[in-house]
């Protein structure tokens, strides 16, 4: 067979550092994308505000001028309605861009968020979701990725409009004088310098930030989780759990505080050197003017142009901080947004036909990074087709890292698995894991109506109450959902009510831990026909009957079917086909439950251990053998 080309993770796409202008344009794109006419008439009115002061202090200009000269009334007039004009625009101007802008942003958070989990959810392993490092990002993606491109292109604009409001009057401050408009465009060099450096400090400030806010959330949510209220009453580790929560906000406080000194340090110096070229400008006017070598219309333009380039300079300062403080907050969104696949895709994926011979762990190496210890050792495993299997071992023996390979939320380091010969790394994930049913030990719970709950098992069937109540009863829990106040469409669940976006505000029922777990076999129950069916630990939050009826449940619905059941509890593994016992990373014993009590290994000795338990003390001490030989005979 021939092997499909693959897409390797992790490609210098993802590596490089994106630049500044591509980030920047990604970022004008977005906002096209998501409100065109808003964008565009925000760029329009925010350009178009930036010569506004410019003409304002040339129809100033032009007033004093002509007073001081005497002239006409209809040159006075025609001044005035320029400066009556120019005002409405100053007051108007921000009012539209404001609404544009709010028009902008909300678009552009739609977009930008659907865009994020999207690419989330294009990650078809679980390797992205435990890399602190990417957790970091992504907590900071979720966060600024709603108003970062918005903030980008506000920053870009608003650096273009400054830019246009000191070229007309860096061109007027030339026609009046041409050295001072040379001194103060200077001027604005170590600032530009300084707060550009600012910037980057600040940025990398909101990095460190972030991952210690990260901390401080896990806590704070541990305070206020119903979950772990009980513990944290019963143990008493709620001034603990404070204490830790005030520590991660001291040091964010203590980072933040650094940042702010530093700021204020060299703004001030910034604004001392503002100040002197300004007053000595301000001198050289006076003199001018006493020489009549400026009008004072003049004199006043020369003031405004002065005061209008520093602080355009000042705030297209400003603008290229921020809009590089944007660019790098916006470089974390994109390399979520644009993050490979953490698995190697086949170019041409092989589709996978209905399993007919079975599947093969062949000798599969894993580990879950360079800095981990190997989990599975040159591991070699059959499950055939129609029988079951079922694995057994000690805690850590790999038993939860083979179902996550099955699966293929990982591939293996070493080694292959294959289905009827193809290699699961040439098959689609998707395709894979619709032919797979599966209880995960560590299950999931909704906070969703009871039938939500279990129609998420297949979203095709999310609206087949018959066939989801039917998927109920096999896991013992028809009778309990039907009973509940609203039957079928209770939440379950009281964080949230029955229904946010209306009037009904009824609370929904809480379910104990065994029903939870009884829940999410259902949800494994109603993919019905699927050509393998995991079972990770299904009964060990049930009591003894629940887990006697649970197990006949599975039992039946596993008949002639292709199954995995892992369970500590090896009397529920007994009946299985075939037993697997790993241990060190790799099978060290197989065969079926007599099987392996008659070679008295692993599995026999733990099977002794087992019904020790259920022993008296008198007969514990009669030895493991007679304890085997009595096991074995059950």
């Amino acid at each position: 067979m021939r092997t499909p080309r693959r897409r390797r993770p992790g490609s210098t796409k993802e590596a490089h550092t994106h630049s500044a202008y591509r980030r920047i344009t990604t970022a004008i794109v977005l906002c096209a994308t998501a409100a065109p006419w808003a964008s565009a008439g925000y760029a329009v009115v925010t350009l178009a505000t930036g010569l506004v002061p410019v003409l304002v202090a040339w129809v100033t200009k032009l007033l004093i001028d002509g007073l001081t000269r005497h002239a006409g009334v209809w040159t006075l007039l025609g001044s005035a309605l320029g400066y009556v004009l120019a005002a409405i625009v100053v007051g108007l101007g921000p009012l539209i861009a404001r609404y544009l802008r709010g028009v902008v942003d909300r678009e552009v958070g739609l977009l930008s968020q659907d865009r994020l989990f999207t690419a989330v959810g294009r990650h078809p392993g679980l390797g992205r979701l435990e890399e602190p490092a990417f957790l970091d990002r992504l907590r900071l993606a979720k966060d600024v990725g709603r108003t970062v491109a918005g903030q980008l292109a506000d920053a870009v604009l608003g650096a273009g409009r400054s830019v246009v409001t000191v070229t007309g009057f860096m061109v007027s401050l030339v026609a009046l004088s041409p050295l001072m408009a040379l001194i103060v465009l200077a001027a604005g060099v170590p600032s530009l310098v300084a707060q550009l450096a600012l910037s980057r400090r600040q940025a990398r400030a909101v990095f460190e930030v972030s991952r210690i806010e990260r901390r401080e959330d896990f806590y704070a949510r541990l305070i206020a989780s119903p979950t772990a209220a009980k513990e944290i009453r019963l143990f008493g580790i709620g001034d603990f759990l404070r204490s830790r929560v005030l520590a991660e906000r001291r040091a964010a406080n203590a980072v933040a505080r650094s940042v702010d000194a530093h700021q204020t340090k060299v703004q001030s110096a910034l604004e001392l050197l503002a100040a002197l070229v300004s007053g000595a400008g301000l001198v050289w006017a006076v003199f001018a003017a006493h020489d009549g070598t400026l009008t004072i219309g003049g004199l006043t333009m020369f003031v405004a142009a002065v005061d209008g380039v520093q602080n355009s300079l000042g705030n297209l300062l400003i603008q290229l901080a921020a809009s590089q403080r944007s660019l790098l907050m916006f470089d974390h969104y994109l390399k979520v947004v644009e993050a490979e696949p953490d698995l190697s895709l086949a170019v041409e994926p092989v589709p996978l036909a209905p399993l007919r011979h079975g599947i093969e762990l062949r000798d599969v190496w894993f580990r879950y990074s360079a800095d981990h210890d190997w989990v599975l050792r040159g591991l070699n495993l059959f499950i055939p087709c129609g029988r079951s299997l079922a694995l057994v071992g000690l805690n850590g023996a790999g038993k939860s890292t083979l179902v996550k390979l099955l699966c293929r939320f990982y591939d293996p380091t070493h080694g292959t698995v294959l289905w009827d010969g193809v290699d699961l790394r040439d098959a689609d994930p998707a395709g894979l894991r619709d032919r797979i049913s599966t209880l995960f030990q560590d299950f999931q719970h909704y906070d969703m109506t009871a039938a939500e709950n279990i129609g998420l098992g297949d979203l095709r069937l999310l609206d087949a109450r018959d066939q989801i109540e039917t998927a109920a009863g096999k896991a013992g829990l028809h009778e309990k959902l039907a009973g509940l106040p609203q039957g079928y469409d209770t939440m379950l669940s009281r964080t949230f009510h029955q229904d946010s976006r209306s009037c009904d505000h009824r609370s929904g029922a809480l379910l104990s831990g065994g029903e939870h777990q009884r829940l999410a076999l259902a949800r494994a129950f109603l993919r019905e026909g699927r050509d393998l069916m995991i079972l990770d630990e299904p009964s060990a939050g049930l009591d003894a009957e629940s887990e006697h009826r649970i197990h006949l449940s599975i039992a039946r619905h596993r008949a002639g079917r292709t199954s995995l059941l892992i369970s500590h509890r090896l009397g529920a593994v007994r009946d299985a086909d075939r037993i697997a016992v790993l241990g060190d990373g790799r099978v060290l014993e197989e065969g079926s439950h007599m099987e392996l009590m008659r070679t008295g290994g692993e599995y026999a000795r733990l099977f002794a251990l087992q019904a020790a338990g259920y022993r008296t003390g008198q007969e514990e001490s009669a030895g493991s053998a007679h304890s085997v030989e009595t096991a074995a005979g059950r």
